[in-house]
This record gives C-alpha cells, sequence and structure tokens, in this order.
C-alpha cells in the first residue's frame, strides 16, 4: 500500500447501549476504528467504559456531548423541563431563534466531562456532539466558555463537521445531511480556532435517510476528496432492547459493523492508500 492518507475513523455513540458500546469495543480491538465519542449521560457509559483500558494509546476516546437523548445530568429546567433531553428539531430552532439557555449548557458540558473523566480516568482526547449539537449557535459558545473554563484549550481538539463545498458535492450518499449541517455549523471551525481549540481539516461520514443503502456506498463515497487532517464518522453496533426502545430503526448499525470487520473495507483502505490514526497527524 502506498500511504496517501492517515484519517481518523469514529465510531459515535459509545456508551448509548451495552450492544452498541460492545460493536465498537469489537472494531477497536481489530484496528478497524481509530477514535470513539462517549455519551457520558447515558446509563451505558459507565457499564461500558471499563472495556476502553485494553485499547489506551491504539484508539482516541473523547466526549460525544449530548442534548438530544435520555436526561441531563443535572436540572435544565428550560431546555429539558421534564428530565429528559428535547428532539433535534426543538433544539435546532431555539438555536436559529438565539432561544437556547447558555448557562444551563454550559454546566451540563461541564457535568458531561466530569462524568467522562471520573469513568475514563483521564482527559478526553477530543469533543463532538450527538448529531453535532456542539456545533449549532447558541451550543458552541457555552462549549467553548465551558472547555477555556476547565483548562482544555490547546489539550484538545473539537470536531468541525463541516467540509468543503466540491467534497461535498462529490459525496452523493449523504449529502442533504451535510449541505444542512455544513449551513448550520458555519463559523464553528474559526470560534473554536480563535478559543485556541485544534479542529480537523474535512470530514464525512453521513449516513443517507434511506437506511437500506449498502455501507459499501457509504465509505466509498466518504473517502472521496479527503480533507488534510480528515474525521470520517461512523455508527456501528450490536443490537440490543435498549437501542430498539431508543430508535426503532437500528438496522444500519450491524450492517455497518459487519462491512468495516470485513475484507472488502480492509482493501478500501488499501486501494485509496489509507492508513487509521487516532490523532490529527498531517
Amino acid at each position: 500500500m502506498v500511504l496517501q492518507c492517515r484519517v481518523v475513523l469514529c465510531a459515535d455513540d459509545f456508551g448509548l447501549t451495552d450492544a452498541v458500546s460492545r460493536g465498537i469495543l469489537d472494531l477497536a480491538g481489530q484496528g478497524r476504528v481509530s477514535a470513539t465519542g462517549a455519551m457520558t449521560n447515558m446509563p451505558g457509559w459507565r457499564r461500558a467504559a471499563p472495556g476502553l483500558k485494553p485499547h489506551a494509546g491504539r484508539i482516541s476516546v473523547g466526549i460525544h456531548l449530548n442534548l438530544t437523548t435520555g436526561s441531563p445530568l443535572g436540572p435544565m429546567p428550560r431546555l429539558a423541563p421534564g428530565g429528559t433531553f428535547p428532539p433535534l428539531g426543538p433544539l435546532i430552532r431555539g438555536a436559529l431563534r438565539g432561544g437556547l439557555p447558555a448557562g444551563e449548557i454550559r454546566d451540563e458540558v461541564l457535568r458531561q466531562v466530569a462524568a467522562f473523566e471520573d469513568a475514563h480516568g483521564a482527559p478526553p482526547d477530543f469533543l463532538d456532539g450527538h448529531q453535532h449539537v456542539h456545533a449549532l449557535p447558541g451550543v458552541r459558545q457555552a462549549v467553548l466558555s465551558a472547555l477555556a473554563e476547565q483548562g482544555y484549550a490547546a489539550r484538545l481538539w473539537l470536531r468541525d463537521p463541516t467540509d468543503r463545498l466540491d467534497a461535498v458535492l462529490r459525496r452523493p450518499v449523504g449529502r442533504g445531511k451535510a449541505m444542512v449541517v455544513n449551513v448550520l455549523a458555519t463559523g464553528f471551525r474559526e470560534a473554536a480556532r480563535a478559543a485556541g481549540f485544534d479542529t480537523n481539516d474535512g470530514f464525512s461520514g453521513f449516513s443517507p435517510l434511506d437506511l437500506s443503502v449498502d455501507p459499501r456506498r457509504v465509505f466509498e463515497g466518504a473517502v472521496r476528496k479527503l480533507g488534510r487532517r480528515p474525521v470520517v464518522m461512523c455508527h456501528p453496533g450490536y443490537v440490543d432492547d435498549e437501542l430498539r426502545r431508543l430508535d426503532p430503526a437500528v438496522e444500519s448499525r450491524p450492517a455497518e459493523l459487519a462491512y468495516l470487520q470485513s475484507d472488502a473495507f480492509a482493501d478500501l483502505l488499501g486501494t485509496r492508500g489509507i492508513a487509521l490514526v487516532r490523532d490529527l497527524t498531517p
């Protein structure tokens, strides 16, 4: 293989359920992912966190900031008055209207960071967001403020979920989602870097709305037109009853898991000259 590109392949949603976490750990052991983001507000996080220890130094582990699934780790009377997070739609509308409670979000960021360190025994390597919420207007400011207050500037990197328009247009699978996120996250990279945080350069891995699309097509598209320091996201996992209660459309996770374990994925990496790395090495 002639090395052409280094890619951080990040499995999102560690801790979402036991089965999802188990699938990600299997991939980490097989060298088929190089990072994972933890949903530290979910009950499964503390159960699954010890499983990461054997992979220390092999994969990076970060916080998958969650404001849309499950319950916050502390009171959020405005954002989550009933004790559970709102769906993504209302959160986006609040962000665009400038109506999100910045103080509540800042405090929840700090709680999710503390829950990470308490269970993992080490600081996070990076922070990103479940459904990219960390990059939304009104959320990003709270995130940057909370992390800077804890001295994390220059110590962890933040995932920029945007990419160049020409790159997005070259990836037919998930293109619509990517373009929406590009708009919603406009200015995130500049704000993060101004606050002293490093970010990736290039982002892909958006799945289509039609979950029956073959994962091979998703990943073949994801590695087209990669940026200088790219991150590719994925959402693999096994399925359990807990996952079915959270999301009835679960078929894509085991399909992604099987593809990432396959010879076809190894061949894709080899053909494209891609090495999976745990950090943003140029």
